[in-house]
């Protein structure tokens, strides 16, 4: 949940370091802190707030100079943003200090235990006990930081995502993980350490991406020394060869990430069943299905699990599954599912949907439903992330790096690959013709010019955001494959702009919501002509009789609608079960318009963090 920056080398730190805070800081801005070693002393600085606010009090307060740094930008978990409670921690000593994601759940009993030999802290931290577990026990064993780390880690439950470093030894980082992701970029006589390669793309291509429990000690002058740290066992790195570019983790004159990201979309979407969906061929070829075929067709049902708004492309891929595969779904909450003592059999499929792929409460569902004989299919969009390890087979989104906290491109690429494979499996089960599968096919191919249409009704919504931005209450509702759509509208809009928004199925309507219209609540109705569309005009007429104020999402050319609503925005025509391809466009664009105007932070909305690591 919080971004890690680390570097040693022959370079100037404290760059490297902010740069590649400020690259993280989609993972954590509440808080910020920087250790530098200039060869005498460590200089560290920390501040409640951004990554900016730490540079500016970096560069004021403290010598900036050295190769050796460790930078971290933080989403609260133990104790409340302040400058005492961020990260960097420096043990007792002043020798040690450390940067640290994820929790420490046992912490408490090892402080007092700590307390009780001597130790005084200064923060409300679990990270500051950790940096003095490990000073404790390097003492008291007489052992280097490495195994120091080692024996300390075995002592704690949680998960983690750490580096630190001895003053008094200052040509080495120990690094270690467990469930919080960590990478160490690997230069010419110099490493860079970080939660992801984002920040260090321009120096290395080369990267290793560290399993659970496992911990590195990264030298000058040496290889990276790997090693288990459950047995002490040595590891054997894998290098692996970056394929992401500089450019797209740049903002590419758009004013935000989020903009961009739903400009990128009919790219992404391109990208996601490219060398996949082949119409010339009538096939859909996916790797992870077709080696698992037999498995996944003959499944007695597919239980989906997932967060936020992968939850909702789990909704969508409901109906896909069970419209077109004609294979019995159940779509969970992964913060749920393993609380709740679930059935699960040898002769199920789980599949796993999360954008970063470290989501923590998905990564435990996968562990319960692998450990009852489940068969694990992962979508995610992070190659190499933690799903695409644990999981027995999945499918990458191939959406490219996604900056923006809410996600956009995220929803749009994991439905496509959700759609492939429900296509791949009806085709396989014999539920289609060839005609009809290569109608099927050659309309998912055409969905990226469609929603480039749907782009360009951004002038219209912008003028619609500008009516309703002051709005303290917003209603979404949809039917069918739409009605997950509506969900996701409203989270984007609480998200973003900190309106409360609320998504139901129309029909429920007047089973409670339909008392909260009247002339002030804007109502967002998906009305496209596939799918209950008669239904959705009788809602329609519900909602106008009550005086509410009513946004249209109709199809291209709708009559009937259009004379009903205040505002009506246009999609174009597709297939029903494609339709949330399309209809999620002019919702997300609402909520980035309605943001702005509010001057809200788009990128990094208040509380909220990307990759969400921890329970």
């Amino acid at each position: 949940m919080c971004g890690i920056v680390g570097y040693i080398g022959h370079r100037e730190a404290y760059p490297i370091i902010m740069k590649g805070l400020q690259r993280l800081e989609y993972r954590g801005y509440d808080s910020a802190g920087i250790a530098l070693y200039d060869g005498n002393n460590i200089n560290l600085a920390k501040t409640k707030g951004k990554v900016e606010d730490l540079k500016n009090k970096s560069e004021s307060t403290i010598s900036i100079n050295g190769s050796l740094g460790i930078g971290h930008t933080r989403w609260a978990t133990h104790g409340v943003p302040n400058d005492i409670n961020s990260h960097p921690h420096y043990s007792n000593s002043g020798d040690l200090v450390i940067i640290h994601n994820g929790i420490i759940e046992n912490y408490e009993s090892i402080k007092k235990e700590l307390t009780k030999r001597g130790y005084h802290f200064e923060s409300d931290t679990d990270t500051e006990v950790l940096v003095n577990l490990i000073e404790e026990v390097k003492n008291k064993e007489q052992v280097k930081l490495g195994k120091a780390v080692q024996i300390a880690l075995n002592q704690v439950v949680g998960a983690y995502a750490i580096a630190v470093f001895d003053k008094r030894k200052p040509d080495e980082i120990v690094v270690a993980k467990l469930g919080s992701p960590l990478a160490i970029g690997i230069g010419d006589n110099e490493f860079f350490i970080a939660s992801d390669a984002s920040p260090f793309i321009e120096f290395t291509n080369n990267a290793v991406y560290l399993e659970d429990e496992e911990m590195a000690i990264v030298r000058l002058g040496k290889e990276i020394k790997l090693r288990k740290i459950k047995d002490d066992a040595i590891a054997y790195p894998m290098i692996q060869e970056l394929q992401m570019n500089l450019e797209e983790i740049e903002k590419g004159g758009y004013d935000h990430f989020m903009l961009k990201e739903i400009y990128e979309q009919p790219r992404a979407i391109k990208d996601t069943y490219r060398g996949r969906l082949r119409v010339d061929q009538g096939i859909i070829k996916m790797a992870g299905v077709d080696d698992n075929l037999e498995r996944i067709t003959n499944a007695n049902r597919i239980i989906i699990v997932a967060c936020g708004t992968s939850w909702h492309a789990g909704l969508v891929a409901e109906y896909i599954f069970e419209d077109l595969a004609r294979i019995p779904v159940e779509v969970e909450y992964a913060s749920e599912f393993r609380y709740r003592n679930p059935v699960i059999t040898d002769q199920d499929v789980l599949i796993a949907i999360s954008q970063s792929g470290e989501t923590a409460d998905t990564l435990a569902a996968i562990k319960l439903a692998r450990e009852k004989g489940a068969f694990v299919f992962g979508v995610c969009n992070v190659v190499g992330s933690s799903i695409a390890r644990e999981t027995d087979a999945g499918a990458y989104t191939h959406a490219g790096p996604e900056i923006g906290v809410a996600s956009t491109k995220a929803f749009t690429t994991q439905i496509t690959v959700l759609t492939l494979l429900a296509l791949k499996l009806a085709k396989e089960k014999g539920l289609f013709s060839e005609s009809k599968f290569h109608e099927f096919l050659t309309e998912l191919e055409s969905i990226p010019a469609k929603v480039e249409l749907a782009l360009a009704s951004n002038p219209l919504v912008e003028i619609i955001a500008d009516a309703y931005k002051d709005s303290d209450n917003c209603l979404y509702l949809g039917r069918g494959y739409n009605f997950p759509v509506a969900l996701e509208g409203a989270l984007k809009l609480k998200e973003i702009s900190y309106i409360h928004a609320e998504g139901y199925p129309a029909a429920e309507m007047k089973h409670g919501p339909i008392a909260l219209i009247d002339e002030q609540m804007p109502v967002i109705v998906i009305a496209t002509k596939k799918g209950h569309y008669e239904k959705v005009v009788s809602n329609i007429q519900e909602i106008k009789s009550r005086k509410g104020q009513i946004i249209a999402i109709v199809t291209e050319g709708d009559k009937q609608v259009t004379a009903l609503a205040d505002h009506v925005i246009e999609v174009p025509e597709t297939m029903e079960s494609l339709t949330p391809l399309l209809t999620t466009i002019p919702l997300q664009l609402l909520s980035y318009h309605i943001a702005v105007m509010r001057d809200c932070n788009v990128d990094q909305p208040r509380n909220l963090a990307k990759s969400v690591t921890v329970e």
